[in-house]
């Protein structure tokens, strides 16, 4: 079979990941409008999004399986050119979110004020939280199918769907903030009706969009029990993949709290530049996703090959890039986010050791998306687990020996990116290296 030239692979590249990177982008702008006009409110209002906003994030984050499951099931029938059938699998992925979604905001609704009492906040800043809280619990649907549509459209190989959809759903977001905060006087419950509403409008959006493929194609548009069933079992396995990551995640930041609160506070900054950075290598991972599901279901694996090589290289690329840049400013960094030259001093060696790592971690996150592509979901969650084997006695022994301060603050760098990084390289670089995961058809 005629693989793509050279020039027509980087274009489908750029074609897909440009567009991904914008609505990527523009998904944590909904919090960051909600921030900035809650903030006017006073600092109990702001400090109650700040707990609510946490709860919502790792909900959220643990559900985008529902994309990451769709984009490679509709790539590869996509591929195999039963666009009908490619359809109908995304449509399953929202019919799933639908189910998922509602579930999870009917007991979101019921734990809210177990969940921010857990977090000891003072009397106002909690009640702050429940209100916000338990109000965004009933948007939690409504972005659970956005995560499956958007799944659906870039199975398709269309990123600028979303990306029109994503722009538009954080104008109406800005907008309706506006007026609920401060036109109608509704304070922070103002700020979370806006974004529910904003959010059910994109869901608005995406059915139109998708129900004129469904006519286009010819796909059906009710929930089948199979395409379900398939949806559920890949989004079970990276479920799986996504929380061993989330349980990372939350033992460093509980290590660098018992460091702390300098530390922590640096971690928090260094931690930022490295999920910034991974912005773009998501777009990247994005692309990868949709052109290897899609050359899988076409039979076409020499394209996977030549997808993987090129992605891999444009992300080793970058992250040499990104790792220079984060040197040369790692003395002004910490100056930026807080203005203390003493902080700044602090966390400046765990940017260099972040810096250095840049390679690595852009590697991780292409290979991640590559096998996200092939739906070797499985093989994800196995190594995922795999990898805090490692991680867990690292970070144990960074509590126990490293003590606090920049030497503190330099090892919990090195555990995180040059262990836990190192660990998903391997497996991750382990299981590319063969054949297995190249299951072509559709």
């Amino acid at each position: 079979m005629t693989t793509r030239p050279p020039e027509t692979l980087n274009r489908s590249i750029l074609r897909l990941a440009v567009p991904a990177l914008g609505a990527l982008v523009a998904e944590p702008l909904f919090l960051i409008v909600d921030a900035a006009m809650v903030g006017h409110l006073g600092v109990a209002p702001l400090a109650g999004l700040g707990v609510a906003g946490a709860v919502l994030q790792t909900v959220v984050g643990l559900m985008v399986f529902l994309a990451y499951s769709t984009t490679p099931a509709v790539a590869r029938h996509f591929g195999a050119r039963e666009h009908g059938r490619a359809v109908s699998v995304g449509v399953d992925g929202m019919w799933l979110a639908v189910g998922l979604g509602a579930a999870l905001a009917a007991a979101g609704v019921l734990a809210t004020p177990a969940v921010v009492d857990a977090f000891g906040a003072a009397p106002d800043v909690a009640e702050n939280a429940r209100v916000y809280l338990s109000i965004s619990m009933w948007g939690l649907p409504a972005m659970l199918v956005v995560f499956a549509a958007t799944g659906l459209l870039r199975g398709m190989q269309n990123t600028v769907t979303p990306l029109w959809i994503a722009g538009l759903g954080f104008g109406a977001n800005a907008l309706l903030n506006a007026v609920f905060i401060y036109g109608f006087d509704w304070g922070i419950a103002g700020s979370a009706i806006g974004t529910v509403v904003a959010q059910w409008g994109m869901v608005g959006a995406y059915v139109l969009v998708v129900r004129r493929l469904a006519r286009q194609h010819a796909a059906s548009l009710r929930p089948e029990r199979a395409g379900l069933g398939g949806t559920a079992r890949s989004g079970g396995w990276l479920f799986l993949r996504t929380a061993s990551m989330r349980v990372a995640f939350l033992g460093t930041v509980a290590v660098a709290t018992g460091l702390g609160s300098a530390e922590l506070a640096g971690w928090q900054i260094a931690f930022t530049i490295f999920s910034t950075a991974a912005f773009v290598l998501d777009a990247l991972a994005i692309a990868a996703q949709a052109l290897i599901g899609s050359a899988l279901g076409a039979g076409d694996t020499a394209t996977v090959g030549r997808v993987l090589q090129r992605t891999a290289a444009w992300g080793v690329w970058f992250g040499v890039a990104v790792g220079a840049v984060v040197a040369a400013a790692s003395g002004v960094i910490g100056l930026v986010f807080t203005g203390d030259a003493g902080l700044a001093a602090l966390i400046q060696p765990a940017l260099l050791v972040l810096a250095v790592a840049q390679p690595v971690a852009a590697i991780v996150f292409v290979l991640d998306g590559v096998l996200i592509g092939a739906g070797d979901v499985r093989y994800l969650a196995i190594a995922g687990l795999l990898n805090l084997v490692p991680y867990a006695p690292a970070l144990v022994l960074v509590a126990v020996l490293a003590g606090g301060g920049a030497t503190g603050l330099t090892w919990l760098a090195g555990a995180f990116f040059g262990v836990y990084m190192l660990a998903r390289l391997a497996t991750l670089g382990l299981r590319v290296r063969g054949r297995a995961w190249m299951t072509a058809g559709g």
